[in-house]
């Protein structure tokens, strides 16, 4: 599927991004060897292969690497401000933003 530097021009445009004359060219090369790698991708042969929604999950969770929620209680207000730079009174102090 070739892609021209109009088309890319229009992409960019409808993607709020700005090029300049050389790095237009030089994405034009980029965004074409993307499509030609997708285009060699849907060669693939995938019949019989089930879709999957996360690659770490086995059945259930049985097998990953995520490990079961479980509730428990917090680190004691003192421990969590131990190393903060400027704790306040029994809270975190951080510079005003507004």
């Amino acid at each position: 599927m070739p892609i021209d530097r109009a088309e890319v021009a229009r992409i960019a445009e409808l993607a709020r991004l700005e090029f300049l004359e050389g790095e237009l060219d030089d994405f034009t090369a980029q965004f074409q060897r993307i499509l030609d790698h997708i285009e060699k991708l849907k060669e693939v042969d995938v019949v019989g292969v089930e879709p999957t929604s996360h690659a770490a999950r086995g059945e259930g969770l049985a097998g990953s690497t995520l490990r079961a929620d479980a509730a428990r209680g917090s680190i004691p207000v003192a421990e969590a401000l131990s190393n903060a730079p400027d704790p306040g009174n029994d809270h975190f102090r951080v510079p005003r933003m507004i």
